[in-house]
């Protein structure tokens, strides 16, 4: 069960990308918003740095003496904001009948306004971590760096105005001339009315309000409760349905990632991340804004975006992005193979905007992959259905036993967690004889292309074989990578070689295909690894990093202890798996996992 935080806002102050992004992921009551929380966690060891962090975000504090107590009642203080109203009535109260004084007070008044104060604390970083080595969450003790009160102003509602009878009333309206000569006969001193006309007075901006029915909030009091499971950071312990019930606006929220992706918002990009991940767990249609704002890692913005999605059926800012010529480039660019976020906004520096442009101007500068990418671009971005992806798998099989017989191999990627049409085609084999699957990588792609499968060869990877088909060794806490592709690997540009008669040139479009070679005793790491979508690979490795001090990579799990390699795919006796499916359930019983199947491992 994971621990029950409070809500914490984490500062990026002296954190590296890797280690603010890890620190994001492990915490699960993560908020974007400083002023939804009262925990601000960082490495702050000084109340001045303390105090500086909270005005760089805009959040203005009153101290906390040691001997305050902080109540949950707010205090209450008045804040002259345009004047005072005495200055007006002392001097009109000699030139004017009571009633103008009485307009001109009223004309004259500011408003005033509450502070409403709510306690926040600035706590050390190490609190976070020692609770999690702990495994209970901690006293903040000595951890707070320094304690105030969030002020907030609020208006304060008027006093009643008297009641004024009907001669009252004529006989201030009788007399409005007057009143009107003797407020222009006035000196326009300091303590005079200029500058202070009621159309120049201080407005408090209203609030955007939402609109709710009567049958909306008797629902609020019956919302499903969140599961247990949605408490959890890690992906690799909740269900995530391929088409999950709120699908529609998963969808406007990843348009919405997706161009922050583009222009580089990584902090933007890692919030969306958390809030789509959730969304796509959760297994509730939604149905209103407070629904959605309890949800952990959505809060006030993603619950106001879900409104404006209820109301209209879009997100005006992924309607933008889908219209914005700068974005229109970078995704163009983006979706070339072998060119990343970095690479296209490269390109688009460099004064390029189209296909054109990059063969014109950059082609020498190119990477292979990318000119290969280039070539095929409209190729690659054409679906594959099922039965193709099947067809393809089949003939590698069929080319593998030819070369040596009893060779297995399952489909991973999208198509094993049910998607209808796939990007590219990947498949993992192996063979039960260790002797078989060493350097064979290299004999597959041979025959393949001896046969014109393989048009190009993209990558190919002897890393597993070259190290005895030993999973990767763990050399610390250094940073070297995720260990996902160390596996011996052909991705490899695919063509159907044969077509109908009658056709000059090869109708067939080219397709993207990834050859995986794993050795049996880790075979069930390697389809787990294959298998499962993005955030659901990045939150198991953090997982057994996390709660197994074990590394978990494609090629095998090691003790971060002492760096032995973990058998979790062979039976009691010792005995290996009969086949890879049972082996990827011996992986996920061995690291304490609820089995998912590959439909429920459909993360974004």
């Amino acid at each position: 069960m994971a621990l029950k935080f409070p809500a914490i806002f984490l500062l990026p102050a002296h954190l590296g990308s890797e280690e603010l992004r890890e620190l994001e992921e492990q915490i699960p009551t993560l908020t974007y918003d400083i002023n939804e929380t009262e925990i601000v966690l960082g490495k702050v060891f000084r109340k001045e740095r303390a105090l500086f962090e909270l005005r760089k975000h805009k959040l203005v504090t009153e101290e906390v003496a040691e001997n305050d107590e902080v109540t949950a009642s707010p205090r209450a203080k008045r804040v002259r904001v345009l004047g005072a109203a005495e200055d007006v009535s002392d001097t009109a109260s000699d030139t004017a009948s009571d009633g103008v004084v009485q307009e001109l007070r009223k004309r004259s008044l500011s408003p005033i306004t509450t502070a409403t104060s709510v306690a926040v604390k600035v706590v050390k970083l190490a609190w976070f971590t020692d609770s999690l080595k702990e495994g209970a969450v901690l006293p903040l003790g000595d951890y707070v760096v320094y304690e105030g009160n969030k002020v907030t102003a609020t208006p304060i509602k008027s006093p009643p105005k008297p009641a004024v009878n009907a001669s009252e009333v004529l006989r201030r309206a009788m007399g409005g001339a007057a009143s009107t000569s003797l407020a222009k006969a006035r000196p326009t001193s300091s303590r005079g009315l200029r500058g202070r006309d009621h159309e120049h007075a201080y407005t408090p901006k209203r609030p955007n309000l939402q609109r709710q029915t009567t049958s909306e909030h008797d629902r609020e009091k019956h919302l499903p409760l969140i599961p247990d499971y949605l408490h959890t950071t890690y992906s690799c312990q909740r269900p995530t349905p391929i088409h999950p019930p709120n699908e529609a606006f998963i969808e406007e929220l990843t348009k919405i990632r997706t161009a922050r992706t583009l222009i580089g918002d990584e902090v933007g990009v890692r919030a969306y991340s958390s809030a789509i991940a959730t969304l796509a767990a959760y297994p509730h249609p939604l149905s209103s804004t407070q629904e959605v704002e309890r949800l952990p890692g959505c809060g006030a913005k993603i619950a106001q975006l879900y409104q404006e999605f209820k109301n209209t059926g879009e997100l005006q800012e992924a309607k933008d992005s889908e219209s914005d010529p700068k974005l229109d480039v970078l995704r163009l660019f983006y979706e070339i193979w072998g060119v990343g976020e970095k690479t296209a906004r490269g390109f688009y520096n460099k004064g390029w905007r189209d296909l054109d442009d990059v063969v014109e101007y950059g082609w020498d500068s190119l990477s292979r992959v990318q000119q290969i990418g280039v070539k095929y671009y409209d190729e690659f971005r054409l679906k594959i259905p099922r039965a193709e992806v099947e067809s393809i798998s089949d003939t590698i099989l069929q080319h593998a036993n030819k070369i040596r017989s009893g060779f297995h191999m399952v489909i991973v990627g999208g198509y094993r967690r049910g998607k209808t049409e796939s990007g590219d085609v990947d498949v993992v084999l192996s063979h039960p004889s260790q002797f078989a699957t060493k350097g064979f990588v290299e004999r597959i792609v041979v025959s393949l292309e001896r046969d014109k499968y393989i048009t190009h060869t993209l990558t190919l990877g002897t890393a597993n074989s070259e190290r005895g088909q030993t999973p990767v060794s763990w050399k610390g806490n250094e940073k070297r990578g995720s260990g996902f592709d160390t596996l011996d690997k052909a991705l490899v540009v695919w063509q159907q070689p044969k077509w109908s008669t009658g056709e000059a040139k090869n109708p067939s479009p080219h397709r993207r295909v990834d050859i995986i070679i794993s050795p049996w005793k880790t075979a069930g790491c390697a389809v787990l690894g294959w298998t499962s979508g993005t955030t659901f690979e990045r939150d198991l490795r953090r997982y057994c990093k996390t709660q197994r001090s074990l590394k978990f990579d494609s090629s095998g799990i090691r003790s971060r202890v002492d760096g032995s390699w973990v058998d979790f795919e062979s039976g009691p006796d010792g005995q290996p798996a009969p086949d890879m499916l049972t082996a990827e359930r011996r992986v996920f019983a061995g690291l304490e996992l609820e089995y998912r199947p590959p439909e429920e491992r459909c993360t974004r």
